[in-house]
Order: C-alpha cells, then structure tokens, then sequence
C-alpha cells in the first residue's frame, strides 16, 4: 500500500465547467489599438463582451455604442488583458467574437458599393495577419466583395491582423471556407473568371484584364516562397504575372494584391 496521499479530484462539474470556460476563452479575439478598437464598437454585428482602457484613452476614443469601460491603470495593462508583449495597444483593448460573413453565395453574389465590375481575392495559405491586414485594406479601397482564404493554413482574425487592416476587418468580408479548390469550382459557376498571380505566367495581367472588360474577376494569389498550390494554379482559368521594370522585380503578397486590385478595379 502507498504511503503517498492521494491527490483530490476535481467534481465532474467542476471540470466541466473549467473546460467550457477554456472554450469559450478560445472563440473569442482580442482586438487592441484606438483605430481597431474604435471601428469595433461602431460595427452593429460584432458581438462585444469586455473593453479594457485606460482613462487617456478613453478619453480619445469617442463614442463607445453602448459598451461599458473597464478603465484600468496604465501601468497594470498588460496584466490586464493578454496581448503579445510588442502589442501597440495604445491604452485600448476589445475582446469579441470572431464576424459570421455568412456563406461563400450569400457574401459572393452580394453588390459593392461603387464597383465597376464584381471583384473577389482569393488567397491560398497565406499566413501572415500583418499581409492578411493589408490585403483587407486594399480590398475594400478598390471596392472587393470578398477576401476568401481556406480555414487551415491561413490567418485567422486576430489583433494584429485588426490593426493592420486599419478598421477594414470590420466593413470588408473575410470568408475562411473548408476547401479552397471546392470554393474556386463555385466561384467559377457562379460566373466569376479566376486569375491567378504568378511569376511564371506568359502573360501580363493588364493584357489578360483588357481581354475580359466586362467580367466578374477573382484574383487568386499564393503565399510568399512557395506561391499557389499546384492544384490551386490549375483551378485557374489564367494565371497572369504583374509586369516589372527589372528582371530581379518582386513584390510581397500584400503589395501584389493592391496592384492587381487596382488594376482589376480599372480595367
């Protein structure tokens, strides 16, 4: 027989309820920054549950829609609220849940404002939120629909990827389906041509777009070094390269999708 004591189990309760807490706490996002913060709380459709600031900040954040401070001491912020240690919060964090867009028909077929003709990205494994921020931007500047990206392997919402979009998370869909090869096969029936963003393409994506005047368009990019997938490429209907004044010429993915948008948006 053991001599050690032994160790005090936990009701089923407990444990139960420790888990749906854990849960929960993961099906939320912590949005940090006056700008993010700010166009958070005016969006009617982001569910809002804690705002942690400092009296500076509120005091420059404006209207807060109904949401009740937490005004916190500057100096105890970071224990406050768990962002990453190089977090530009500015005094202001949000924590919601994540937007529901809805499916790929009902946020695909649904008109932008202003837009000369329908236009959609579509991203295969890009991971990084400060590119996912930044294509966000781009997009909703040049009047997308929708940035798609598949649920794996690409950036969810996150706080970092809210302050790179400068506010645009809020305004400007971002649709993470399960298979992006199924959901380029329904774009493509629901009449959109698929362009896909590559060096090795024969053919300049001004020439391709003056092609197809009146067309919807999905710009379809890959991420950096490894480019699309090889099934992704062949889900094209053309794959186009953006044309550069030198041979060694290159952009990031973020850089690549604002000119490709703005090209598309003229065109």
């Amino acid at each position: 027989m053991s001599d050690k004591p032994e160790k005090s189990r936990k009701p089923t309760w407990v444990i139960d309820k420790e888990r749906g807490r854990r849960a929960s706490a993961a099906e939320t996002v912590w949005l940090f920054g006056l700008h993010a913060v700010r166009d958070a709380l005016a969006n009617p459709a982001r569910e809002k549950l804690r705002l942690v600031i400092t009296q500076n900040a509120l005091d420059r954040l404006g209207d807060l829609h109904g949401a009740v401070p937490e005004i916190t001491d500057p100096r105890v912020f970071a224990k406050a609220v768990p962002l990453a240690p190089d977090s530009v919060h500015q005094g202001a964090a949000l924590e919601v849940r994540p937007l529901k867009w809805g499916g790929l028909s009902d946020v695909v077929l649904r008109e932008a404002p202003g837009e000369r003709r329908p236009l959609l990205v579509a991203l295969d494994r890009v991971s990084d939120p400060h590119n996912i921020g930044a294509i966000l931007r781009s997009a909703e500047v040049f009047g997308a629909r929708a940035v798609i990206a598949p649920a794996r392997h690409s950036a969810p919402e996150t706080g970092a990827l809210a302050k790179t979009a400068s506010g645009a998370l809020e305004r400007q869909p971002y649709l993470r389906v399960p298979n992006l090869a199924e959901a380029l096969k329904q774009l493509k029936n629901m009449g959109f041509t698929l362009i896909g963003l590559d060096g090795t393409g024969q053919q300049d994506l001004p020439a391709v777009l003056a092609e197809m005047p009146d067309r919807a368009i999905c710009l379809v990019l890959g991420s950096e070094g490894p480019g699309m997938r090889e099934l992704t490429m062949k889900s094209c209907d053309h794959i186009a390269r953006i044309p550069f004044a030198a041979d060694f010429g290159s952009l990031n993915v973020s850089n690549a999708a604002a000119v490709a948008l703005y090209a598309a948006s003229q065109a």
